[in-house]
């Protein structure tokens, strides 16, 4: 299969949605969804960390995870951001026909 579901963490609910609607609005997802209230704890710099997020999840090919990627860490205001890409394996086809339809490399006109 030729998709996957970016992970990533940001510091606000506005942040969130600022890169999600960007990353949409490219066309380097298909949809994004942001999951509030997250908390995490990590060690950073030396020093353990807590702190609230906005978990964003977003779906898009393979191929185009590269530059959501550059994409996403353009906008977003972590030194070094949480952004993962995890594999789809499987799923219900005529959502993942629509992740596929609904995204396209930089350039590609609609």
């Amino acid at each position: 299969m030729n998709l996957c579901t970016v992970y990533m963490t940001v510091g606000s609910l506005a942040e969130a949605k600022s890169i999600a609607a960007d990353l949409v609005g490219a066309r380097l997802a298909s949809g994004v969804n942001l999951i509030d209230g997250c908390h995490s704890i990590y060690r950073w710099q030396g020093e353990i960390r807590n702190r609230d997020e906005v978990v964003l999840l977003a779906r898009t090919r393979r191929d185009l995870v590269d530059a959501l990627v550059d994409r996403a860490t353009v906008r977003h205001s972590y030194q070094c951001p949480c952004i993962i890409a995890l594999p789809i394996e499987n799923g219900h086809t005529d959502y993942l026909a629509w992740v596929e339809a609904e995204t396209r490399p930089p350039g590609e006109s609609d």
